[in-house]
């Protein structure tokens, strides 16, 4: 009877979890490089079912097996609940979203795989499609909360005496001076792009930043990227997709609810029945 209402409980709460996924998305529908998050569960054995074994290397290695072979020292396994629900994890699509001119000149879009570097003023390095960048009272690349953008040999700083900014589709940033009345063309460096191994487990740090895990290994550099100036990535989420996922995760969490109040109430009446006899 109380295993009906624990399965009927953790299901609510991951319907809860799989809400808040799809309410950031929609949240984001128009924020530049935005990649949407998708929520994925698993039952609540998967988790019993683990069991940690230490390797002759001293190294914890996590190891899948049945319930009945575990070593339940005389205890005999009577059921599972594999029907409980648990959210495992979330993941983001790196499916590329649409390209949008806007002819600013430093506004900057990824054609293809690959995330720009941005470091903080601690020196921490931070992931993101977002392209649009201005330019700080220092002459450095930053995008809108002041973070600077890395090129190949590290910050990018166009200096003074600019009368234009270009970036080519190699990434190249071209500033343009005026010097004694002459105007003259200089390469000051290259927009660096990187990309991960898995990068659908980047995890989102707040304010469009990802930062890698373990799952989506490290930073590597990308040697030719293809970039498109004056031009943005919009988010990759699909309005009508999040708001179908919405309405299911709301009757699953309805439904769920209604089975929990039939577990209680039919606790209820058992415990009545019982406390009569």
């Amino acid at each position: 009877m109380h295993r009906g209402i624990y399965e009927a409980a953790s299901g609510m709460l991951v319907q809860e979890t799989h809400l808040d996924v799809i309410t950031n998305n929609l949240a984001n529908v128009d924020t530049p490089g935005y990649k949407r998050r998708i929520s994925a569960t698993s039952d609540f054995s998967a988790l019993l079912d683990r069991i940690e074994k230490v390797s002759e290397d001293t190294e914890t290695k996590i190891t899948t097996v049945m319930p009945a072979d575990m070593p339940f020292k005389g205890r005999e396994v009577i059921g599972s609940v594999a029907l409980a629900a648990i959210f495992s994890e979330d993941v983001m699509d790196t499916f590329p979203g649409v390209i949008k001119d806007t002819e600013s000149q430093l506004d900057m879009a990824i054609d293809g795989q690959g995330f720009f570097a941005l470091t903080d003023e601690n020196g921490e390095t931070f992931y993101t499609r977002e392209g649009n960048f201005v330019l700080d009272n220092n002459g450095n690349i930053v995008n809108p909360n002041g973070l600077m953008l890395q090129g190949e040999g590290g910050a990018l700083n166009i200096g003074n005496n600019v009368r234009s900014v270009e970036v080519n589709r190699k990434g190249q940033v071209i500033v343009s001076r005026a010097e004694q009345g002459n105007i003259g063309n200089e390469i000051i460096g290259k927009v660096a792009v990187f990309n991960f191994e898995n990068p659908t487990y980047l995890r989102h740090h707040g304010k469009n930043l990802l930062t890698p895990t373990e799952q989506s290994g490290e930073a590597e550099n990308v040697e030719n990227p293809r970039i498109w100036s004056g031009a943005l990535e919009m988010s990759n989420v699909e309005v009508v997709t999040e708001m179908v996922r919405m309405i299911e995760a709301q009757r699953i969490y309805e439904g769920a609810s209604k089975a929990l109040m039939t577990h209680d109430e039919q606790t209820t009446k058992l415990i009545t029945s019982f406390s009569r006899g």
